[in-house]
């Protein structure tokens, strides 16, 4: 039987020029890769749109905290930001807040991504990203690999699972409580520590 995905791995927004700049590091990690050693081979990810309806009956609605450090400044002050999603079958709703305003909001029904940004959200902001990953922490097992390409394989381990090109891993994703996800890119250069509460929940 597949697992059920808790929490999941997102993108920073920004709105005044003191936030922008802390998260476009943040954005750095989470959105776009980060510029791989010179010795180093760029890795592109697989991408990933999967349907919500594969979630099956499956719904979630958390309030997150989101705490992204870049592995080529692994002393650095981690970067943080507030988000709140919604995801059924029927599709998902991410919202993304800065300084008390939405910055960011995103609609995924399995067909159409809508994306509605605040004009001064980093460019860095990449939403195909982002969902990709959503799907890798949220979608069951079975659904991840059906949609992956030759090559590229999502293994189960003991707390989570790690995608993998040939015998390379290049994506982790642990979960170390049923409040918390660690997700370690390494082929874009980013760990993601995610908690979560419900929804509301004081």
């Amino acid at each position: 039987m597949t697992r059920r995905r808790d929490l999941f791995p997102l993108a920073a927004l920004a709105l005044s020029t003191a936030v922008i700049a802390p998260a476009a590091a943040l954005l750095a990690g989470c959105a776009a890769p980060t510029a791989p050693p010179p010795a180093a081979p760029r890795v592109e990810l697989p991408p990933l749109r999967l349907p919500p309806s594969a979630l099956g009956t499956a719904s979630y609605a958390y309030s997150q905290r989101l705490s992204v450090t870049r592995l080529d400044r692994p002393q650095a002050r981690a970067q943080q930001v507030d988000l709140q999603l919604q995801l059924d079958a029927s599709g998902l709703l991410l919202a993304g807040f800065a300084l008390g305003q939405r910055v960011l909001l995103m609609q995924w029904d399995g067909e159409q991504l809508q994306v509605t940004r605040h004009p001064r959200l980093p460019a860095e902001v990449d939403t195909d990203r982002m969902l990709r990953d959503l799907c890798l922490v949220f979608w069951p097992v079975d659904a991840v690999r059906a949609a992956l390409p030759a090559g590229w394989t999502w293994v189960e381990t003991a707390d989570g699972q790690v995608l993998r090109q040939g015998d390379t891993v290049h994506l982790t994703v642990r979960r170390p409580s049923p409040q918390q996800v660690d997700l370690l890119n390494t082929a874009e250069g980013y760990r993601l520590l995610i908690d979560s509460q419900p929804l509301g929940a004081p």
